[in-house]
């Protein structure tokens, strides 16, 4: 099983690779905006790369990152809009479903009005969790001009990261796949555990409240 999910990442990374390398800037903001959303993409295979072509003298670094951006920042916004002007009718209509209820809704919107700006630009640092951050925020009516800030402060902080670890890796690029199968079965099982986890809480909570 293991392997399985190595051999899926790697396909995806040899996808990646040869995207950003036809089509430069237009395909990192393309790759970031998908991965931004709820499009299992990770950035982790994106902006390596395009740090490595900024290492060849292919890409200039500096507008990696900045495109990067505001491909990040792009996702999150159509994540964002899809959440505010569609995420609570999604919940009161579809929520069972979806095991969520109107309780969740109450939360997610307790929990953007004390935290949401921290909350924005830490789980741009989480794998999976950045992938759906910004439907909550949406459904929660952040702000939209902070939600925009601190999600460009943390996406671009990570892609920076990510974009000047691949520059230098240069000549030991092709080395990043045998570090890969580690990080790509670790990531796979925290989403088993956040996904068993959510589950287990509302189907618990559900049976619970049959009974009373």
């Amino acid at each position: 099983m293991t392997e399985t999910i190595f051999q899926i990442v790697l396909h995806m990374s040899k996808t990646v690779t040869a995207v950003v390398e036809m089509t430069g800037y237009s395909g990192i903001v393309f790759l970031m905006a998908l991965e931004s959303t709820m499009v299992p993409l990770p950035s982790e295979l994106i902006m390596p790369f395009a740090g490595f072509l900024a290492a060849e003298a292919r890409l200039n670094m500096w507008f990696v990152i900045l495109f990067g951006g505001a491909g990040s920042l792009a996702g999150s916004l159509i994540s964002y809009f899809i959440g505010r002007f569609g995420g609570a009718a999604l919940v009161r209509n579809l929520g069972k479903y979806l095991l969520l209820d109107e309780g969740d809704l109450e939360t997610s919107e307790r929990w953007f009005s004390k935290y949401g700006e921290i909350t924005i630009i830490i789980c741009r640092f989480v794998p999976v969790v950045r992938h759906f951050i910004s439907i909550p925020a949406g459904v929660a009516r952040m702000d939209l001009r902070k939600f925009c800030l601190y999600t460009i402060i943390g996406a671009t902080t990570w892609n920076a990261i990510l974009a000047y670890s691949g520059y230098l890796l240069r000549e030991n690029w092709e080395s990043l796949h045998h570090y890969m199968r580690p990080i790509s079965i670790a990531v796979f099982f925290v989403f088993v555990i956040l996904v068993a986890v959510f589950f287990y809480k509302h189907i618990a909570k559900k049976i619970v409240g049959s009974k009373q």
